[in-house]
């Protein structure tokens, strides 16, 4: 059954994907959408559940919201180090963006696909009706999920091919997680640590790179919606799951 629901999954992460493709000539509200995606899986599903579930605190602070600044820091350094290294070895860049870093990000989302794949097959370990709900949140955020990984691939000035094949490795990875659990269970503590972790990176990419570029060229009102758009749909869909 998970990896059946998982396979609803496949689908709706190819549909965010074909959609973003889609509308290349509106390229100004492909991002503005797809950075409020990103803010609302990071600030109502990522950091919520990696709170909950992490646990313990270091120096004060909740071990979980220590590795969304360490998930933010180390994409931030990624990004540097794969950009000074492109510029060094005389490689191009695309708008002073190495492309390496589009794929690092997209091939994080894919884990993170991969991730959820394990999180419904956990939960239909626990039960149908937990298998079910959690199910329904995924199924519905890998609409986002498609999106941003086609748009994060081709930001950073990866071809067409490359970004479809991220696309598709995004897909699939719900599928691969879901059918694991059958061999593997993973820690709610180290899955917590995990969501934290990617939490950061999802942030760092969605404010410091898609959202001022949605509004570099088109500062229009309608960017601006979109964003807004994307949060509140991540908002209803969480609020549909829990």
């Amino acid at each position: 059954m998970a990896v059946f629901v998982a396979l609803g999954a496949f689908l709706m992460t190819l549909a965010g994907g074909w959609t973003a493709q889609r509308v290349t000539d509106r390229r100004h509200l492909v991002l503005g959408l797809a950075g409020g995606l990103m803010l609302g899986v990071v600030g109502l599903d990522l950091l919520p559940e990696a709170l909950k579930t992490a646990g313990g605190e270091v120096f004060g602070v909740p071990a979980a919201l220590l590795l969304f600044v360490a998930g933010f820091l180390l994409a931030h350094l990624v990004e540097r180090l794969l950009a000074a290294r492109q510029a060094s070895h005389g490689g191009e860049e695309t708008n002073g963006r190495a492309p390496e870093v589009g794929l690092t990000a997209a091939a994080a989302m894919v884990g993170h696909s991969a991730m959820d794949g394990v999180a419904i097959g956990a939960a239909f370990q626990v039960g149908e009706g937990m298998g079910t709900a959690v199910a329904l949140a995924v199924v519905a955020h890998d609409f986002a999920d498609g999106f941003n990984t086609y748009t994060i691939t081709s930001l950073y000035g990866n071809a067409r091919r490359k970004a479809l094949t991220m696309l598709f490795a995004d897909a699939a990875a719900p599928v691969v997680g879901a059918a694991s659990t059958a061999f593997v269970t993973i820690p709610a503590g180290l899955l917590g640590s995990y969501l934290g972790l990617f939490g950061g990176v999802l942030l760092y990419l969605a404010a410091a790179e898609i959202l001022p570029e949605a509004h570099h060229e088109h500062p229009a009102r309608s960017t601006l919606l979109c964003t807004v758009a994307g949060v509140l749909f991540i908002w209803l869909v969480v609020g549909i799951a829990s």
